[in-house]
């Protein structure tokens, strides 16, 4: 398994929260156990197949700001550790 410090390349998968600064993503499965925070990803358009490029991190790491469907959202890392993705860039 790679570790947080490394960089992710074209077609790695890996957590959404592990991926650096101005890395893009597609989300390949939700793994959300708790119905109202799924649900919650589902209205924000966090869906399979959806495009995220990460915008901004904060000094501390949490929150992260992405930005997908053309708006941006900051997410807490811990929320962006349930989402499994795919690295496009």
């Amino acid at each position: 398994m790679k570790l947080d410090s490394q960089r992710f390349h074209k077609g790695d998968q890996t957590k959404l929260s592990n991926l650096r600064k101005g890395q893009k993503a597609k989300v390949v499965f939700l793994n959300a156990q708790d119905k109202a925070l799924r649900r919650r990803l589902l209205d924000m358009g966090i869906t399979e197949g959806v495009q995220i490029k990460i915008k901004k991190i904060a000094p501390l790491g949490d929150p992260i700001d992405i930005e997908l469907r053309g708006y941006e959202l900051c997410l807490r890392k811990y929320d962006m550790s349930l989402i499994d993705v795919e690295v496009i860039s």
